[in-house]
């Protein structure tokens, strides 16, 4: 593998462009070669926004180009799997924003065509390479914590996405719950082995039109019987929130969703802290660290930290949350 590794970036919305700007101008040994997006204006504009090496509206004739090293997959989430098998069969290696897909079938079509070609396929996880979460996880895999007995995660949107988006969302545990799924695994270290889902459509009347919850809580039970608790909600009433708590026999870590450097300001009316808006500015950093980490493994041939495997397994917990909401009984994540 050459020492700068030529990458095409498919998909221009808003993943899309956060990972174009790192790609193009942040990672000495990645070179932005072509943007595709079968909408080509938009791949066309942020080409030349980011000084890309060109763009295209042919993703397939992309992925086909023997000149280009690696895929950074940011589209819609139903073109993942296709463009996941695709570039497998090209021999090229894959980064790709969660979930593979929306369904396990989809899912185990990728990874077979992944296993097959002898590709490295690293998902999109982000929180895992948080300078916060990461430090969290050492103390925990060093034991500073002791054994491990609960974890509680918390994620909040500010406010609902558009209905076109959550149309074809795959809903909440899929779409915004894997997440949490994907964290609370990797921090304690063990499957889940049960786990019960509540719900209910009280954000917005849309998602009761979409057979959907809007706001949710799991209670989970790992292999090594540590217990869990997720919560959800597509709103929540002050902007973006991420809170994480580890819980352990010597001690317990908290991770808020605060900056590095919070500020407070003190005047007349109070005492005003601020806050994050948006996942993309809480993460910004993490996103640019989950692809360099991506491009270093290419080159030095380093391990994949964030397995297609890992995806799937977070896809199999919200296959479990879903069916835990209509048998109204706890469910095994085996199932699936």
């Amino acid at each position: 593998m050459p020492e700068r590794v030529q990458v095409a970036l498919i998909g221009a919305g808003r993943i899309g462009q956060r990972h174009a700007a790192t790609l193009a101008s942040l990672i000495p040994r990645a070179e932005l070669a072509v943007i595709a997006d079968v909408h080509g204006p938009s791949a066309q504009q942020l080409a030349e926004r980011v000084r890309a090496g060109g763009w295209s509206d042919d993703p397939e004739s992309v992925i086909a180009n023997p000149a280009i090293d690696a895929i950074v997959i940011g589209s819609s989430t139903d073109s993942h799997a296709p463009l996941i098998i695709a570039a497998a069969e090209a021999g090229k290696q894959i980064f790709c924003e969660k979930p593979i897909a929306l369904d396990l079938e989809a899912t185990d079509r990728a990874l077979a065509a992944v296993e097959k070609a002898g590709v490295r396929l690293q998902m999109g996880f982000q929180r895992r390479f948080d300078k916060a979460y990461a430090r969290a996880k050492a103390l925990i895999d060093e034991g500073a914590l002791g054994r491990i007995e609960a974890i509680r995660d918390t994620m909040r949107d500010p406010n609902p996405a558009p209905r076109g988006y959550l149309e074809t969302s795959g809903g909440l545990y899929r779409d915004m719950s894997i997440h949490n799924f994907d964290c609370v695994r990797w921090m304690v270290g063990e499957d889940v082995t049960e786990l019960f889902a509540m719900g209910s459509a009280i954000v917005d009347p849309v998602f009761a039109e979409l057979n959907d919850v809007d706001t949710s809580v799991v209670s989970l039970r790992f292999a090594n019987d540590a217990l869990g608790v997720i919560d959800n909600s597509r709103r929540s009433g002050f902007g973006y929130d991420v809170r994480t708590e580890v819980f352990g026999s010597e001690g317990a870590l908290m991770i808020g969703y605060s900056r590095d450097t919070p500020m407070l300001r003190l005047d007349a009316k109070g005492i005003q802290s601020d806050h994050i808006h948006w996942f993309l500015e809480r993460f910004d950093q993490a996103y640019i660290d989950e692809l360099r980490v991506f491009i270093d493994g290419i080159v030095d041939d380093l391990p994949v930290p964030v397995t297609g495997q890992d995806a799937r397994a977070a896809m199999a917990l919200a296959y479990a949350a879903e069916a835990s909401i209509r048998e109204r009984v706890p469910v095994a994540p085996s199932r699936f």
